[in-house]
């Protein structure tokens, strides 16, 4: 039987823009399976939310971010695995828009996609951002 853990994680997000298109990895891990994802995980122990996503971007599909800054948040219950997150989506730019998928045991696939045309299945927190209004496609 799976633990609980009796109080809620916080995670990041990395809401990564190049020309008015946002970045999303298309998920294999067993949190979040099959669900589009932005670059992210767990903030760890005295690392700032800039810092876990610029490090999470860097390990996850080799991007060198820029402009990192507070986007939004969301309260995130994970009913089906038992889990809670605080997600602290940080918004930020690239150069060069160039990805390389480095845990494919993780993503299956990374892609850049027009705010007005994500695809579909979300990944929990984007979802949350967007049935909260916590996010706004004029301000990437």
């Amino acid at each position: 039987m799976q633990q609980i853990p009796s109080v809620p994680r916080v995670g990041v997000a990395a809401l990564v823009v190049f020309k008015n298109k946002v970045l999303l990895g298309y998920r294999v891990t067993q949190h979040g399976n099959g669900f589009w994802g932005f670059p992210g995980g767990h903030l760890e122990f005295g690392e700032s939310p800039e810092d876990c996503a610029l490090r999470e971007a860097w390990e996850e599909c080799g991007l060198r971010l820029r402009n990192i800054s507070f986007y939004a948040l969301s309260n995130d219950v994970f009913t089906d695995t038992g889990k809670h997150y605080i997600t602290l989506h940080m918004r930020a730019d690239v150069d060069d828009p160039t990805i390389t998928n480095q845990e494919p045991d993780k993503h299956k696939d990374w892609q850049w996609f027009a705010w007005n045309n994500l695809p579909q299945p979300l990944f929990l927190p984007i979802t949350n951002m967007l049935n909260q209004k916590l996010i706004r496609p004029e301000g990437l």
